[in-house]
């Protein structure tokens, strides 16, 4: 049996390696400058807690690469093209309310999927859902709405999905070399006949008699 443990006999439970102490001079053994070479930023002390994406004072990787159209700040929010104004909940999120439940904002944020209520909600179709639900939220996806009511339940959206407006193309112009040149008037019998002709030569006169 192990002896009791106390005061006298307290040591951990796998065996540990002293710190190395360097930089005490050339007769600590550790040599003229500790380990660390011959300046430069890894002989400096904190020269192994760069913060990430840190790349030695060059220009880093994500400021040479290109940036994507849109308002990316959070001052920007929700106009940039990757942001959203909306809080996602799937609908397996949903299968934790009994049968037969009526879901709205309200009760999302008693159980604690959502934080508040001032921020709309839009229900996705992530997971599966078996039961039947009275759901009430700002905005469906397709497949949500498939789902919940294929499950026998109803959904009640609270706004509308705004369409985007598609641009009609134009009628494309006519080309500039019909426009400026008029179509020529058919020619009619009549009008050829009014075009003047040249005129004969006349007989020469008859030479004088002698």
């Amino acid at each position: 049996m192990p002896e009791e443990l106390n005061l006298s006999n307290l040591k951990p439970a796998s065996p540990r390696k002293g710190r190395k102490r360097v930089g005490r001079g050339l007769g600590s053994g550790k040599g003229r400058y500790s380990g660390r070479g011959i300046k430069g930023q890894k002989s400096r002390s904190g020269s192994h807690k760069m913060r990430a994406g840190f790349e030695g004072g060059q220009m880093p990787i994500y400021m040479r690469l290109g940036k994507q159209r849109g308002s990316y700040s959070k001052d920007a929010m929700p106009m940039g093209p990757h942001r959203t104004s909306t809080v996602p909940v799937n609908v397996r999120d949903l299968d934790r309310f009994d049968e037969g439940a009526e879901v709205t904002p309200e009760t999302l944020a008693t159980i604690g999927l959502i934080r508040n209520t001032r921020v709309d909600v839009k229900i996705l179709g992530h997971g599966d859902l078996k039961k039947k639900l009275t759901v009430t939220a700002h905005f469906f996806s397709a497949s949500a709405r498939e789902k919940i009511e294929g499950a026998g339940g109803s959904v009640t959206a609270l706004k509308e999905v705004k369409q985007k407006r598609r641009r009609k193309k134009g009628s494309k112009p006519a080309p500039r070399a019909a426009a400026q040149e008029p179509e020529a008037a058919e020619e009619t019998p009549e009008a050829a006949e009014e075009i003047p002709q040249p005129e004969e030569p006349a007989d020469e006169a008859p030479a004088a008699e002698e």
